[in-house]
């Protein structure tokens, strides 16, 4: 499954309408929508809620007194936050280009377009899915879900309400790096594929809150003992790409590791992510030239990663990988 990342971020300004129209022209089956609210209970598609990074929210006097600063799942962060805005308000606002200097072709699209409601994602799958005659899917990310629960929006109850409005739920995967908001979604009877995320380090923040310093890390979910107990309550986990990468003392990628097999053999599908092009995201020897918005050797680091196995691919330019998907 090639899954574009946000949209197709690496061509447009991520979670925007053209980012998710384009990648399914350029030949994604789903899209990955980062999950947020607002403070009057709507869900938005923005990567994190702090938004200053990726809407034009700076530039609105009116809404200068509410840069703030806040602690999400342990960081700190200043900033503006989705929370803070009734939906009428964020409405106002325009996408930019995150990495502007890394992609100023994204950046030239800046201010050209709204911030998306999950509702407005449903439809533009729906037009998608009919316009190519495919079934395409969602890939929904609930993001900070203990935090926003902590300040009273429950986003597994606000989710489970969205997606019963949606006619045709038919190709829907739901995915968290907190297990307990899987866990509360799934009890709400909301159809689909249930999928954890696991970083490369750390421990999942539903867990932290919980445990302190004793929570259960992302290593131990990887454990033999930890796929199996996943494989009863998960149907797939989707892994940082650095887990199923070896590197050596230079940071050079060397091979493969045994991830996905393990993970297969539990029973649980596997997806990877990000796969990306410029060399700002490539192992060492995978770049070219000094600049890091060059592409580098994208197609060995993508055949690499797609040689193991997975799934599932996220990517910010999707048709790339459908090009090292031709070439296997």
């Amino acid at each position: 499954m090639v899954i574009a990342h946000r949209g197709a971020s690496g061509y447009r300004p991520e979670h925007s309408r053209s980012a998710y129209e384009l990648a399914f022209e350029l030949g994604a089956d789903a899209v990955e929508p980062d999950i947020v609210a607002t403070k009057d209970g709507v869900l938005v598609l923005r990567h994190e809620n702090e938004i200053s990074g990726t809407t034009n929210v700076a530039t609105h006097p009116e809404f200068a007194d509410r840069r703030t600063t806040k602690t999400i799942d342990g960081v700190s962060h200043t900033g503006w936050f989705t929370e803070d805005f009734t939906w009428a308000e964020l409405s106002t606002l325009r996408a930019v280009e995150r990495v502007p200097k890394l992609r100023p072709g994204g950046a030239k699209y800046d201010g050209l377009e709204g911030i998306l409601r999950l509702s407005d994602l449903m439809s533009i799958i729906d037009r998608s899915s009919e316009e190519s005659d495919r079934e395409l899917a969602m890939v929904a990310e609930i993001k900070h879900a203990t935090y926003f629960a902590s300040i009273g929006l429950p986003l597994d109850e606000l989710f489970a309400a969205e997606i019963a409005s949606w006619a045709t739920p038919t190709n829907l995967i739901i995915e968290s790096f907190e297990q307990s908001v899987l866990d509360r979604i799934r009890a709400r009877g909301v159809p689909g594929r249930y999928v954890f995320l696991v970083e490369a380090s750390g421990a999942p923040a539903d867990l932290v809150a919980r445990d302190g310093a004793s929570a259960r890390t992302f290593a131990d979910h990887l454990s033999a003992s930890g796929l199996a107990q996943l494989a009863s309550q998960v149907d797939g986990i989707s892994v940082n790409k650095q887990l199923l990468s070896r590197t050596d003392a230079r940071a050079n990628v060397t091979g493969t590791t045994d991830l996905v097999d393990r993970a297969h053999a539990a029973g649980l599908t596997v997806f990877v992510w990000t796969l990306r092009a410029e060399n700002r995201f490539l192992a060492k020897n995978f770049q070219n030239g000094s600049s890091a918005a060059q592409f580098g050797d994208w197609l060995k680091e993508f055949r690499l990663i797609l040689g193991t196995g997975v799934d599932g691919v996220f990517a910010d330019q999707p048709d790339l990988v459908r090009q090292a998907l031709a070439r296997e």
